[in-house]
């Protein structure tokens, strides 16, 4: 950006491939930004040139299949220290963010869709925000996941209300799915789409042990803002403490209560702090599809 924060239109966007020969060439848009869709696992090399401005051209790009790269290119002025800045379109990566994380899964199999491993990664709007809440409600591995812990629940007695046989476990399965789609859906879909906050855990990955402990657990109640700014996360707050309130109406009566509201709320909170924990030192070794940044 120059010293106005104004982006450059109009700028000359050349995509080589690994030869160095021209395979597309188009003009960033009004708001600055580009995109490349639909390109083969190969490498490639990004030229951009406007008149006035130095040019710019970046190291090779190695692009593996299905995979989105979010490129960030400063133009200097001739002759002077100010620069601007031009970008992928900034929707459309989004959505390839969305296509990014429902791949990623702990040994390829547990769902890890709300870990971003790419700390400038563009916001989403309020419909990619519910297309991944959905996508994690109707996962079948969470589906199975709520099913085995409704069989755990089953074996040692919980809610004894629900008595025992297939009409206890069936209602151990609802009342579990039902915590299963409105945490999901009112703290990662309703309330960031409301208060314009991003569901993800954004990867750290650097600094000290401490800082980096300190960062995860305090994930838990700050979230990131579609404006890039960090703040108490009142989307994940109000949507852990709201699904703990409306598990008041289908627990048995004698679970009910402001208890079971608290107990539960900060239960959520606790394993958002403990799951944070290890998206930040554990799991992004073990998840497939990691975009390599």
């Amino acid at each position: 950006m120059d010293a106005n924060r104004d982006a450059l239109p109009g700028a000359r966007v050349t995509l080589a491939g690994k030869s160095g020969a021209p395979i597309r060439m188009l003009e960033s848009g009004s708001n600055g930004e580009f995109a490349f869709t639909g390109l083969p696992a190969d490498t490639y090399q990004l030229a951009v040139a406007a008149p006035g401005m130095i040019s710019f051209v970046s190291s090779a790009i190695c692009l593996h299949g299905d995979e989105t790269r979010l490129v960030s290119v400063r133009l200097s002025v001739f002759g002077g220290s100010s620069s601007v800045t031009v970008s992928g379109d900034k929707e459309q990566l989004a959505e390839e963010q969305v296509q990014i994380a429902v791949r990623q899964r702990i040994g390829g199999i547990l769902p890890n869709f709300y870990s971003s491993y790419d700390w400038n990664a563009p916001p989403m709007q309020a419909k990619q925000k519910f297309k991944l809440s959905f996508r994690s409600m109707i996962d079948p591995v969470s589906l199975f996941i709520t099913a085995g812990t409704a069989g755990v629940q089953q074996y040692r007695g919980t809610f004894p209300a629900f008595g025992g046989g297939i009409e206890g476990y069936a209602k151990r399965y609802g009342v579990g799915l039902a915590d299963h789609v409105t945490g999901i859906l009112l703290s990662k879909g309703v309330y960031p789409s409301i208060f314009h906050q991003d569901p993800r855990y954004f990867y750290r990955g650097t600094g000290s042990i401490r800082s980096r402990i300190f960062y995860a657990i305090s994930a838990a109640v700050m979230s990131r803002g579609d404006d890039g700014r960090w703040k108490p996360s009142y989307s994940h707050l109000f949507g852990t403490f709201s699904a703990a309130g409306i598990s008041n109406l289908y627990y048995p009566a004698s679970d009910r209560g402001a208890s079971l509201v608290l107990f539960n709320g900060l239960t959520g909170i606790g394993e958002s702090a403990f799951k944070n924990l290890l998206r930040e030192f554990v799991f992004k070794r073990i998840t497939s599809h990691v975009p390599d940044r």
